[in-house]
C-alpha cells in the first residue's frame, strides 16, 4: 500500500440531461460543461463569458471609492509639478504595481519616483522613516501601490508634515481606515465596484485608466504578471486581464520582459499563466525576498538593451541563490519533523535561518506532511521568533492564532497563511494554542490537505485534442484550477528517478495499446516505495510536452497511492545494506543462526523479533506498516501464522536461505540404501570432527549426508554416542518417510521453493491469496 498525501474529493455527480442540453447550446463537449459546472459556472449566461474572456467589457474605474478624488489630487500635483513617490511593495505584484503607475505618471509629465520598503529594513508596507526621509527630499505626493490600508502610523506622520497620501491597495480591510487623502481599494464598503479581487497590480491599472481617460493596454503584460503572481481569483474582470495580458506577453515591447524570458527559459510566442507562475513571477519574487526589489521595477522598464540583459541575469543569479536557501532550509526543516510527530500543528524554527523564504518553505512542509506549519527563524539578539505558516484548507491559521494575540509582537494573515513574530519565550505557549485549536476543532483526518479531483480518465482519453479541449478554461489560477485528472489502478513501466539530485520521477502509464508519461517534480522518493506489479491511482494535470517538434500528452504528477499490501523483491544470496537502513518497518527471523550473524548490520533502534515456533508465530503482533523477512521460514505455515495476525502495507521479502533443501533436494531410497550399507561395514564412525570427509567418501553434500543420518537415529537405526555412529542390528521396521526429520525438510523444502526460488509473479500471487 501506499497512501496519497492528500485527501481525494471525487467530482460531484451531475444531471447529464441538463450537461447535454448546455453542451448543444454552447457548442462545447459535455465534459467541458462537466467541468465548468463543478466551477459553478452551470448557466449559457455564465458560460459564454468565461469561455470568451478577452471579449468582457472592463469595469468602470470611477465606481471604486475614492477615484474621482484620487485622480483630481494627481492631476493637481502633475500640474504644480510636485513631487510624487509612488511607494511599492517588494513582491511582484508591488513591482508591477509601482512600473504601472509611474509610467503611467511620467506619461502624464509628472515629476515622480517610486520607493521599494526593504522587507528586513523598512518591513511592509507604509514605514515611518521612509516616509519622513522621501518628505524631506520634497516629496509632497505619496501613492501606495499594492499597500497602504494598514499603513495607520505612517500616513497620520505624512499629514502631519502636511503631505497628503492616497492609498491604493487590495488587500482586506482592517476594522479601521488609516486617515489617508484617499483610499482607492475594489472591496471598500462605500464603493460601488462590481468586482471586489484586483490584485494590488489591478488597482493601479484602473487608477491608470482613470488618470488617462483610456484603457493603456500596453501595460496589460504587467497586470497579467502580477495577477498571476498574487494568485488572486482568476475570475471575471481578472481572467479578461490576464486573457488579454497573455496575449500581450507573447510579443511585448518591454526588452525587459524579452531578458527575462530568455534567462528563464521561457518560449515567449507559446507562454501561458503557468509561465509566469513558475518563470517569471519567481524571479521577480526573488529579488524583494533576499534584499532590495527596486532592480525588478528597472528591468520592466528599462529602454537599454544592455541593461535589461544585465539585469535579468542579476535576477536570475539572485533567484537561483534563493533556491539554495529554500532548498537547504527545507531539508533542515523536515529533519525536524520526525521531532514533532505528536503535534497536529508543526512548529519548527532555528537560528539563522533567512526570514526572506520562510513562506516558501512553509508551503513545501505542508506539501510534504499534509499537516499545517509554522516556520520561524530565531533571533537571539532580540529575543524573537519571525517567520510564516501556512495551512490546509479545514485549518483556520488566523482563528487559531488570533484566539491568542497577545502572545504575538506582530501578527497578520488570513485562513491558509499568516506573518508573524514573538518573543522566543512564548514558542511553548504559540505550539500548545494550535495544538489545543486543532484538538477542538478537527480531528487528524480533517488538518489533511483536499485535492479536489475534476474528473476520472482512462489513458486512451488523454489525447492532444483532449488536452486542446481542457485548455479552453485557462487561464488557470485560484478558484479556476487546472483540472485534477484521476487514472485509476493502472499499470505503469520505466519508472526512475530523474534530475540531477535524483529527486524527480518519471514513468509511463500503460493501458490496453495507449501510454501516456508522467514526470512528477520533487517527489523521486516514491519510486522506492512502488512495487514492481503495483497498479497506481494516481492524479494530476495533464499538459503537452513538446521535443524536437513532437508533441506528446504528459501529466504532471500530483500525488499517487496504491491499494492492498505490496511485496518488495529483495531475494539476494545476502541481505543488502539499504535493507538494514530502514526505521519504518518491524524484522523477522526465524532462525536463531541467521539472526546471530546478521546483528552486527543492524541499526540500534531496529525492531526484530525472532519467531522460531508456531506459539511465537500466532502471538506475534507489530505496529508497524511494514514487515521485512529476513530469512526463510521452516514451513509456509509458519509465515502464514506471522501475516494472519497482522495487516501489513508493505512487506519486503529477503528471505536469505542458509539451508538449500530445495536446492538439494531430497534423498532418493537407494540414497538412503546406500548409507546404511556404508554405515553397516563400519564401526565407531566419527560423525562430529570427520563428516566432511564421510561425505566425500560417499560422494554426498554434507548437509544431506547430516539430514539423512538425522532420519537414521530418529528411525532407530543407528546410535549416536558422544559423536559416535554405530548401526543397530535388527532395527524394527520404520518407514523413513514417516519421520519428523524427514516431513520437516519436505515443509522446508515447499518453503523455499515458493518463497525463495519462485518467480516475483508468483511470489506476490501467494501473498494475494492470503
Amino acid at each position: 500500500m501506499l497512501k496519497s498525501r492528500t485527501k481525494w474529493q471525487l467530482p460531484q455527480i451531475v444531471d447529464e440531461k441538463e450537461i447535454a442540453t448546455l453542451a448543444t447550446e454552447n457548442q462545447v463537449s459535455p465534459f467541458l460543461i462537466k467541468l465548468l459546472s463543478n466551477r459553478q459556472i452551470n448557466t449559457t449566461e455564465k458560460i459564454q463569458p468565461f469561455l470568451n474572456p478577452e471579449t468582457q467589457p472592463l469595469h468602470d474605474p470611477f465606481l471604486m471609492h475614492d477615484m474621482e478624488k484620487a485622480v483630481a489630487r494627481i492631476h493637481q500635483g502633475i500640474e504644480e509639478g510636485e513631487n510624487i513617490l509612488v511607494y511599492g511593495d517588494y513582491d511582484a505584484d508591488g513591482i508591477t504595481s509601482t512600473t504601472v503607475l509611474l509610467e503611467t505618471l511620467e506619461t502624464l509629465g509628472a515629476n515622480a519616483s517610486f520607493y521599494l520598503p526593504n522587507r528586513f529594513i523598512d518591513g511592509y508596507g507604509p514605514n515611518v522613516a521612509a516616509f519622513e526621509k522621501a518628505i524631506e527630499a520634497g516629496v509632497s505626493l505619496i501613492v501606495t501601490v499594492d499597500n497602504g490600508v494598514a499603513g495607520h502610523e505612517a500616513i497620520a506622520r505624512a499629514g502631519e508634515l502636511g503631505v497628503d497620501v492616497i492609498v491604493t491597495d487590495h488587500h482586506e480591510l482592517p476594522a479601521e481606515l488609516p486617515a489617508a487623502f484617499a483610499i482607492v481599494h475594489p472591496a471598500h464598503p462605500e464603493g460601488a465596484y462590481p468586482f471586489k479581487q484586483l490584485a494590488g497590480v489591478g488597482v493601479a491599472f484602473k487608477l491608470a485608466t482613470a488618470l488617462l481617460d483610456e484603457v493603456p493596454e500596453e501595460m496589460l503584460d504587467l497586470v497579467a504578471i502580477g495577477t498571476v503572481a498574487d494568485l488572486v481569483s482568476l475570475t471575471d474582470e481578472n481572467r479578461t486581464l490576464v486573457a488579454k495580458g497573455l496575449r500581450l506577453l507573447k510579443d511585448t515591447e518591454r526588452i525587459g520582459l524579452h531578458a527575462l524570458c530568455q534567462v528563464a527559459g521561457i518560449d515567449q510566442e507559446s507562454l501561458t499563466e503557468e509561465s509566469i507562475g513558475f518563470g517569471l513571477s519567481p524571479r521577480l519574487n526573488a529579488v524583494g525576498r533576499l534584499g532590495d526589489a527596486s532592480p525588478g521595477v528597472k528591468l520592466l522598464s528599462t529602454f537599454d538593451p544592455e541593461e535589461a540583459a544585465l539585469l535579468a541575469k542579476e535576477i536570475d543569479t539572485i533567484n537561483k541563490k534563493r533556491q539554495e536557501i529554500v532548498e537547504t532550509i527545507t531539508q533542515e526543516a523536515l529533519a525536524l519533523v520526525a521531532e514533532q510527530a505528536e503535534h497536529a500543528v508543526l512548529v519548527l524554527e532555528k537560528a539563522g535561518w533567512h526570514e526572506g523564504v520562510l513562506g516558501i518553505v512553509a508551503s513545501k512542509i505542508v506539501s510534504e506532511t499534509g499537516k499545517p506549519a509554522v516556520v520561524l527563524t530565531r533571533d537571539p539578539d532580540k529575543g524573537l521568533l519571525k517567520g510564516s505558516a501556512r495551512s490546509v484548507g479545514a485549518f483556520n491559521l488566523y482563528k487559531a492564532l488570533n484566539e491568542k494575540r497577545t502572545l504575538f509582537t506582530h501578527f497578520g494573515g488570513h485562513h491558509m497563511a499568516a506573518g508573524m513574530s514573538f518573543p522566543i519565550e512564548n514558542l511553548a505557549a504559540v505550539q500548545t494554542q494550535l495544538d489545543d485549536y486543532a484538538k477542538a476543532h478537527f480531528s487528524a483526518t480533517d488538518l489533511m490537505s483536499e485535492t479536489q479531483i475534476d474528473e476520472v480518465l482512462t489513458i486512451p482519453e488523454a489525447t492532444l485534442g483532449f488536452i486542446q479541449e481542457l485548455n479552453q478554461l485557462a487561464p488557470f489560477g485560484t478558484d479556476n484550477p487546472k483540472p485534477i485528472l484521476l487514472f485509476k489502478e493502472v499499470n505503469y513501466t520505466d519508472m526512475k528517478k530523474i534530475g540531477a539530485n535524483k529527486n524527480h520521477l518519471k514513468c509511463q502509464l500503460v493501458m490496453e495499446d495507449a501510454s501516456l508519461d508522467v514526470v512528477g517534480f520533487g517527489i523521486g522518493e516514491v519510486v522506492d516505495q512502488v512495487s514492481a506489479t503495483a497498479k497506481l491511482s494516481v492524479i494530476g494535470k495533464l499538459g503537452i510536452n513538446e521535443w524536437q517538434g513532437n508533441k506528446k500528452p504528459q501529466l504532471l504528477l500530483e500525488d499517487i497511492a496504491i491499494e492492498g499490501t505490496q511485496i518488495f523483491d529483495c531475494r539476494k544470496s545476502h541481505v543488502a545494506n539499504e535493507i538494514w537502513a530502514n526505521n519504518d518497518t518491524h524484522f523477522v527471523v526465524f532462525s536463531r543462526k541467521v539472526y546471530k550473524k546478521e546483528v552486527p548490520n543492524m541499526v540500534d533502534d531496529a525492531r526484530i523479533s525472532i519467531i522460531s515456533t508456531l506459539e511465537d508465530a500466532q502471538q506475534f503482533v507489530t505496529a508497524e506498516q511494514s514487515l521485512t523477512f529476513i530469512d526463510c521460514p521452516p514451513t509456509l505455515e509458519l509465515m502464514t501464522a506471522v501475516l494472519e495476525g497482522n495487516q501489513p502495507e508493505n512487506i519486503y521479502a529477503c528471505f536469505i536461505n542458509p539451508d538449500e533443501a530445495y536446492l538439494n533436494g531430497m534423498p532418493s531410497r537407494e540414497n538412503f540404501m546406500t548409507l546404511f550399507k556404508f554405515f553397516s561395514q563400519y564401526q565407531n564412525i566419527d560423525v562430529r570432527y570427520k563428516i566432511n570427509a564421510l561425505a566425500q567418501a560417499i560422494k554426498l553434500k554434507e548437509n544431506l549426508l547430516i539430514f539423512m543420518i538425522h532420519v537414521f537415529f530418529e528411525a532407530g537405526f543407528v546410535t549416536i554416542d558422544d559423536g559416535i555412529l554405530n548401526i543397530v542390528e535388527a532395527p524394527d521396521k520404520k518407514e523413513l518417510t514417516e519421520m519428523p526429520s524427514y516431513e520437516k525438510r519436505i515443509k522446508k523444502m515447499e518453503a523455499e521453493r515458493l518463497l525463495v526460488y519462485s518467480n516475483y509473479q508468483d511470489l506476490v500471487a501467494w501473498f494475494q491469496q492470503l
